[in-house]
């Protein structure tokens, strides 16, 4: 959870935590990875947080042992038996077919929530935007992060976009449970859903939906772009943003980064069942071993894993002892601004947050987390949904076709001739999504990727069987259709696009 404002400077330090040792698992990573993970655990012990360690490896070597993921089976027995991990960066080798274990894990164990808190400390570290203090909410598992992409013609490679109604839900609802339980007054909703009106409608839907069910949190929608640039420009208008997957991964880095250092920023992926904490930068091989990496990161993102695990006292306590050291100019070298202090390196940032512990900020507003805990939404809706009624009505059929004019009038009258007497007839030919047949325009650009939607004559509803006999027209006639897409209704209302630009 991001700090609050103490609103009683005066209470006791030393909150009472759950008595029970809690393991957890941990993964030191590559690069600097070991370097900034043995600082936080050196923290973590002698706040006494409470916690036993069991590591796995994962990363650089176990790439380079053939795992195309980055971590080997056993250690996923591990990460289902504790259901908490504490991860340091690691370094993914160049070239094709290693996945991205972030990704991997985050789906693999549906960690569908990432938390990520960027709070300026200026006057400390210097940022354009003193009073910030805004949470980033992303979904983590959606979008088009399903890494579902085809080369579909020697011109034309489609990446999609996979949104689910229940996949919003949890989003949503751990956004706004979140609001509330730490104190927070608004939760802001970042889309595209001007154009993508059927994928970010959807979450926008959902959002406007779930938000009755919070009268207490402000809500608001925003237009990504506007937001973006919001956000870049005037980020105290914000305090909670909520979005899909590949716009958070961008708004939060820059957030970060505005804020004062992407450094500084700590993050956590949450699921029902496990949970995931990690700072957000690289392993910058270029500096391991060094002694000059700022853990605070992943201090922070441990600090957050503290509040996971309802440990809010070593929590409060970690996070200030942060904010004293920074407050006191102690600083690695990516914040030292060449006034006061020399840097220090990742080991003596580490003692000097351990020799404040148990100090309160002087300046920066004090971590305050007594009944704060940061857990996956309470479920996603109501537990039966009536399914809508579902009915075919047309196809789109894309086609590599690629003539030396690639004359859309052409096109259509192939399509006639190999369609005749079919049950499904053409009704509308798009290039890139812009429609040029029929009354298309001359000066439109087109690839050899062509969008061929066919509906039943006279309307009503269409059949398998009917796609299944208008394919195997195409076929005969030379046609390479290279993917179908099945135009339906549900409960009466378009699920597709309508036409140019939509």
């Amino acid at each position: 959870m991001p700090a609050a404002p103490s609103t009683a400077p005066d209470r006791p330090l030393d909150l009472p935590d759950p008595p029970a040792s809690v393991t957890v698992a941990v993964a030191h990573g590559d690069g600097i990875g070991p370097e900034i993970m043995d600082a936080t655990l050196r923290v973590l012990d002698a706040a006494g947080a409470g916690l036993v360690y069991d590591t796995i490896e994962i990363g650089k070597k176990v790439y380079e042992r053939g795992v195309s993921a980055g971590i080997e089976a056993s250690s996923w027995d591990t990460l289902r038996k504790h259901r908490v991990f504490l991860k340091a960066p690691i370094t993914t080798p160049q070239g094709g077919g290693y996945k991205s274990l972030n990704v991997t894990t985050r789906k693999t164990l549906g960690l569908y929530a990432n938390v990520r808190p960027c709070v300026a400390y200026a006057p400390f570290v210097g940022s354009r935007h003193p009073g910030m203090d805004v949470v980033i909410v992303r979904e983590n598992e959606e979008d088009t992060y399903g890494g579902i992409e085809h080369r579909q013609t020697a011109e034309v490679t489609q990446c999609l976009k996979l949104i689910s109604r229940p996949g919003c839900e949890k989003i949503v609802r751990h956004a706004f449970e979140y609001a509330r339980a730490a104190g927070r007054k608004r939760v802001s909703c970042f889309t595209k859903d001007n154009i993508m009106k059927a994928t970010d409608g959807l979450f926008h839907r959902v959002f406007d939906e779930i938000r009755g069910e919070y009268p207490e949190i402000e809500s608001d929608h925003w237009i990504i772009d506007i937001g973006a640039a919001m956000l870049a420009d005037r980020p105290e208008r914000f305090d909670v943003i909520l979005t899909l997957n590949l716009y958070g991964d961008v708004l939060s880095d820059i957030a970060a980064q505005i804020a004062g250092s992407v450094g500084l920023c700590g993050t956590s992926n949450i699921g029902d069942t496990c949970s995931m904490f990690e700072a957000i930068h690289g392993s910058a091989p270029d500096i391991a071993g060094r002694d000059v990496a700022n853990p605070t990161g992943l201090l922070l993102a441990a600090v957050q894993m503290l509040v996971h695990l309802n440990k809010p006292g070593a929590a409060e306590k970690i996070h200030n002892a942060v904010l004293r050291t920074i407050e006191d100019g102690v600083h690695t070298a990516d914040l030292h601004d060449g006034r006061g202090h020399d840097p220090v390196g990742t080991r003596a940032f580490a003692d000097a947050v351990i020799q404040r512990l148990g100090q309160r900020p002087e300046h920066l507003p004090a971590a305050v987390y007594a009944g704060v805990a940061d857990r996956a939404a309470p479920g996603v809706g109501p537990a039966t949904r009536e399914k809508p009624v579902k009915a075919l009505v047309g196809v789109d059929v894309f086609l590599d076709w690629d003539p030396a004019e690639r004359d859309p009038d052409a096109l259509a009258a192939e399509l006639h001739a190999a369609a005749d007497g079919q049950p499904l007839q053409l009704q509308m030919i798009t290039n890139r999504g812009v429609k040029v047949w029929p009354e298309g325009f001359p000066e439109t650009f087109c690839t050899d990727h062509w969008r061929c939607r066919f509906v039943p004559r006279g309307g009503g509803e269409a059949s398998h069987r009917q796609v299944l006999g208008l394919l195997t027209r195409l076929a005969d006639a030379g046609l390479d259709f290279i993917k179908t897409e099945h135009l339906c209704t549900f409960d009466g209302e378009a699920g597709f696009s309508l036409g140019q630009g939509q």
